[in-house]
């Protein structure tokens, strides 16, 4: 069969499926309409995120088989379409799942430990204990919001910590001995901190907003290594200003392109202000001027998953799914 990769990713997804006996094409470059244009001739596509693979695409691959999309989710796919086509789709959440559970750790301390402002101010010359002391996390109940492979994978992290972590997913029986399962009114009784591990849907679009942070009996912190869309920024930090969050890390904003590799979807007009201008936050949204400028918030650009080991994993899941499909 022929196989399309259309993102670069680790060597071994190509090496390996050379020896299966598949013959690779790669086209990193071309824009869609080029692709379509020869979609026709493979069996087989590898994505990660550079466009979305839809209706009008699939309707163009008559001889495809099978979408390998080298990430957790597959939103950027028409899931729908694809199956009614009986193309065989594979994700690899099981590949960098490890890694998302470390980063959203990481963040989590580092929020509670103000460990971002204190490094900013000791290299700037100031020296400030006290107003850096920072929070314990034992004692805390930790509630997950989406208890698939990244929110077990967090949860397992979680086991050396004297916490208690609950978890809510629309599946049931999903708990386990890291997690145990609770409805919503319970997660909003309980949570001192908040980790979303959603996939983006209709569901999921806008679900964090003003009303469902009031929900939450206490002030929280809250955690987003999922997709950005689930959180409505302006409500998120109406919530940071009040106190309703005390502290935010994330991942993922709402701002991002679907490609995940750059944040806005018209970067001229919505970025050109600040790339031009004698301000670095002129003609960003207001509501993300307040998110890089406040200390109780932590930013990183879409990496939880992304390290070195999970390049890797990513591409090997991939490649023993298509294996265990095919051959």
């Amino acid at each position: 069969m022929k196989v399309l990769h259309l993102d670069a990713n680790h060597p071994l997804l190509i090496d390996q499926l050379n020896l299966l006996g598949f013959q690779n094409d790669e086209d990193y470059s071309s824009d869609k309409r080029s692709v379509e244009n020869k979609i026709e001739h493979y069996d087989g596509l590898i994505i990660r995120s550079r466009f979305s693979i839809d209706r009008a695409f699939l309707e163009k691959a008559t001889h495809l088989k099978f979408i390998g999309r080298v990430g957790a989710g597959l939103e950027n796919i028409d899931t729908a379409f694809a199956k009614s086509q009986g193309i065989f789709l594979a994700s690899a959440p099981e590949g960098n799942r490890n890694a998302v559970g470390e980063h959203t750790l990481g963040m989590l301390l580092s929020l509670l430990n103000q460990l971002n402002k204190a490094d900013r101010e000791v290299r700037s010359g100031k020296w400030d204990r006290e107003g850096n002391r920072g929070r314990e996390l034992d004692g805390n109940t930790i509630g997950i919001i989406g208890y698939g492979n990244m929110g077990k994978a967090f949860a397992k992290k979680l086991r050396g910590f004297d916490v208690e972590v609950i978890c809510y997913d629309i599946k049931g029986g999903v708990g386990d001995e890291n997690a145990r399962q609770v409805g919503i009114m319970e997660l909003g009784q309980k949570a001192d901190i908040l980790s979303l591990h959603l996939p983006e849907d209709e569901s999921t679009i806008n679900m964090v907003n003003t009303e469902f942070l009031e929900a939450f009996q206490k002030s929280i912190w809250l955690l987003n290594t999922g997709r950005g869309k689930c959180v409505v920024t302006e409500d998120l930090v109406s919530a940071l200003k009040s106190g309703k969050i005390l502290g935010a890390g994330l991942d993922v904003l709402e701002y991002e392109k679907s490609s995940f590799e750059n944040m806005f979807k018209n970067p001229k007009s919505e970025m050109g202000s600040a790339l031009s201008g004698s301000s670095p936050t002129a003609g960003l949204p207001e509501a993300f001027q307040y998110l890089i400028t406040a200390d109780n918030v932590l930013l990183t650009p879409h990496i939880a998953g992304w390290t070195l080991e999970s390049k890797e994993k990513l591409a090997q899941t991939i490649v023993d799914k298509i294996k265990a499909r095919f051959c």
